[in-house]
């Protein structure tokens, strides 16, 4: 992840690897904020997939996690997607419209991050 952001259509990172380390080390650089979370998430699936003697749990966790790192990368993603899900909160107005574009952005991340 030694790439800088180059523009203001460029990524803030590279998008990294699919493995827990590398997740936690974007999230500490683009949302530093939210390691507590991810930091319990991890803890959550560890143990589920032990009791359960399943990697689901994990799997969850590293599709969750990289599909975050890859909109939060992109700043005016993450903005975008933030106001749609406002949108969608408040119920002010129909939320097809939203939800759909939330469904987009969340698929184009999962597409980036190779999932």
């Amino acid at each position: 992840m030694s790439t800088q952001h180059e523009g203001p259509h460029e990524p803030l990172i590279p998008m990294p690897a699919l493995t827990p380390d590398a997740l936690r080390a974007a999230v500490a650089r683009i949302a530093p904020s939210r390691l507590p979370a991810l930091t319990q998430h991890l803890f959550e699936a560890t143990t589920n997939a032990q009791q359960s003697q399943s990697l689901a749990p994990l799997r969850a966790f590293l599709h969750s996690w990289a599909v975050f790192v890859a909109i939060q990368r992109h700043p005016e993603r993450a903005a975008r997607l933030r106001e749609l899900e406002r949108l969608v909160d408040t119920g002010d107005q129909d939320p097809t419209e939203a939800i759909a574009e939330i469904r987009r952005i969340q698929e184009t991340a999962a597409a980036e991050a190779g999932l």
